[in-house]
């Protein structure tokens, strides 16, 4: 199988709308339509300072997507980067795609001088924490929320 990581473009729009809701759905959330509209422009905006959007495609089906936020420091002069939404289509798991787009927000990071890729996820989430663990180290931060 053969994964490829590309930007998001304006067609796949129908494709990644069902993968958001998917992801939306997995954490047991719920985001107004309006909110995912407006998630959707940000993305197709893509301006450096705010959200890109990635997706993993194999054989030509969008099967997974990232969002990726860069944003300044207070503890560097550099950038950072932020994987702030990472999914794949439940029916092409274990298949590397997750790695993937990894992989490629860590190549944007790069190409961006960023100092540092984050992301969180929810404890009972170990399915992809056996991934992330092969990718990333593990934070000893507890999130705090309002």
């Amino acid at each position: 199988m053969t994964v490829a990581v590309r930007r998001l473009v304006a067609a796949d729009k129908p494709r990644w709308r069902t993968l958001f809701k998917g992801y939306i759905e997995f954490y047991k959330a719920t985001v107004a339509d309006e909110v995912i509209e407006l998630t959707w422009q940000r993305l197709m905006a893509g301006t450096d300072d705010f959200h890109i959007g990635l997706v993993a495609e194999v054989d030509g089906q969008v099967i997974g997507l990232a969002h990726v936020l860069f944003h300044r420091s207070t503890w560097s002069p550099t950038w950072y980067c932020y994987l702030e939404d990472l999914f794949v289509d439940p029916a092409a798991r274990k298949n590397g795609i997750g790695r993937a787009l990894i992989e490629a927000t860590y190549r944007e990071a790069d190409a961006r001088g960023c100092t540092r890729t984050y992301w969180a996820t929810q404890e009972f989430n170990y399915r992809a924490r056996s991934l992330y663990d092969t990718v990333a180290t593990k934070s000893p931060f507890i999130q705090y929320r309002r």
